[in-house]
């Protein structure tokens, strides 16, 4: 399973513009709505949730915000450039800029946790995040995730 088969190209938001965290989730949440048909505030909801028990900054400048939803049928990926760094409470005390959000259906844990190891695996490559700041199209983003 690739993370590119879970991202199609318009799952890739470019110069996403948040004053915050939580805009920043809420903005996604929308963005996660509208290509999954399930509600914005249930998707905002259940990943901050998942915020409240611990920020998902991963360090870096990169965030991965997750959840596991009763009414997605399958895993979705998605993943925010921003224009500008926000704080996201992250383990190094750093703003992000590339944010990945992992929706999963509840009863699918093992996929669940294999995406987001391999999510994790990505984000630690701090060569290829940084090809990833510097990529201009969502079809050169997805070019570079799906190598």
């Amino acid at each position: 399973m690739k993370i590119s088969d879970l991202m199609p190209v318009d799952s890739i938001l470019l110069s996403v513009k948040a004053k915050n965290k939580r805009q920043l989730l809420q903005e996604i949440a929308e963005v996660a709505a509208e290509k999954t048909k399930i509600s914005d505030r249930t998707i905002f909801d259940t990943i901050l949730e998942r915020e409240n028990l611990g920020s998902t900054g991963f360090g870096g400048g990169t965030a991965l915000p997750h959840g596991r939803l009763a009414e997605i049928d399958k895993v979705r990926v998605f993943l925010a450039k921003l224009s500008t760094p926000v704080d996201f409470e992250s383990i190094d005390n750093k703003p992000i800029d590339i944010l990945f959000l992992l929706l999963s259906p509840e009863s699918n844990g093992a996929d669940h946790l294999t995406v987001l190891a391999q999510i994790s695996r990505i984000l630690k490559d701090s060569n290829l995040v940084n090809k990833l700041r510097k990529a201009s199209s969502k079809e050169e983003i997805y070019a570079l995730l799906n190598n």
